[in-house]
């Protein structure tokens, strides 16, 4: 008579956890300015920067192109741990001038989402310097619109006035990136880290990955035009909590069933479902500026809503759950208040 092992669940959980968390998820980091004399708000000291990149090679952790590590995490590829991708927004010149010779000291590929009016202004690249990095070895440069505008439809716009602001703006930075670079990559991160559902469609028929700014990992449930990054500036990527986030674990569901991150009611209600192996029981919700969060599981899946209203343009819920090996699983909802002014 064949032996029976019978596990208890929470036995059974680890078990998956630790299965689920084998694949080779990608984790994005997020930088604007590499500077100690530029906004706080948007600066990653360079001794920083720098103990962030040791950190990434102390751990042994890959640091692949975003492009090739989107399309491989995407399409399942296996792998062990997770890979690394560094993003830069906006092409400030302390990425040319701090940050791209430490990536070169330690060969490591990097993209930087060009917002192409501001090129040659005081503070920006020049397209000479945008040039040089696009020909060395690892390094794309990819769009991060025209304006830099906030590109959600506003509250009163006409839908037509819409859309030709969003052609305007996405597609003429892309002819400029053609001009000027002959061949951009397939890649948009959004101004701010701001959409909605109509701006989502509009880069899915561009045919080209949208990245935002809230946190996570990329797997392959993550939809293709809401990709996570994690914001890197002094404020989030100090190193004491940077190992938890190179090696989170993309939450397992499909994130585009996710709301519209526009919000109709303040606090806003996230509402997931509860997928094996998240245990309600482990799982941990958080609030911009409020902390831990209460939750409830109803039919089968988990509703998400902070206690008290928020008065800022862009917040976030988050939350978290062992995934073994001491990783997380992390999930990061954006919310956009568009009766707040723009930035």
């Amino acid at each position: 008579m064949p032996l029976k092992v019978f596990l208890k669940p929470s036995v059974v959980v680890a078990l998956m956890a630790a299965a689920v968390s084998a694949q080779a998820d990608l984790v994005v980091l997020q930088y604007h300015h590499v500077s100690d004399s530029t906004p706080p708000a948007t600066s990653t000291s360079a001794s920083l920067f720098e103990g962030q990149l040791e950190m990434i090679s102390d751990l042994e952790l890959e640091v692949v192109g975003l492009l090739e590590g989107t399309r491989q995490t995407l399409s399942g590829s296996d792998g062990k741990g997770n890979r690394i991708a560094i993003s830069f927004d906006d092409a400030y010149d302390s990425v040319y001038e701090t940050a791209a010779p430490l990536l070169a000291d330690k060969a490591y590929p990097y993209t930087i989402f060009v917002n192409t009016d501001a090129v040659g202004r005081n503070g920006y690249m020049t397209w000479d310097q945008i040039k040089e990095l696009a020909e060395r070895p690892g390094v794309t440069i990819a769009n991060h619109s025209a304006d830099h505008g906030h590109l959600a439809r506003k509250p009163g716009e006409a839908e037509s006035d819409w859309q030709a602001r969003i052609d305007n703006s996405l597609d003429s930075a892309q002819e400029t990136l053609a001009r000027e670079l002959n061949s951009p990559a397939p890649m948009f991160a959004y101004p701010y880290g701001e959409f909605d559902k109509a701006l989502e469609r509009e880069v899915a028929e561009r045919g080209w990955y949208g990245f935002g700014q809230q946190s996570g990992a990329i797997g392959p449930k993550t939809a293709e035009t809401r990709l996570p990054r994690f914001p890197m500036a002094n404020a989030y990527g100090q190193l004491g909590s940077l190992e938890d986030k190179l090696r989170s674990k993309a939450f397992p569901i499909d994130t585009g069933e996710l709301p519209d991150g526009v919000i109709s009611e303040n606090p806003p209600t996230l509402r997931f479902p509860l997928v094996e192996p998240i245990d309600a029981g482990q799982l941990t919700c958080f609030a911009s500026g409020k902390g831990r969060i209460d939750f409830d599981v109803i039919d089968g899946k988990v509703k998400v809503q902070a206690p008290g209203t928020f008065n800022s343009r862009r917040f976030r819920y988050n939350c978290t759950h062992p995934a073994g090996d001491g990783s997380y699983y992390w999930l990061s909802q954006q919310w956009l208040d568009l009766g707040r002014p723009e930035d």
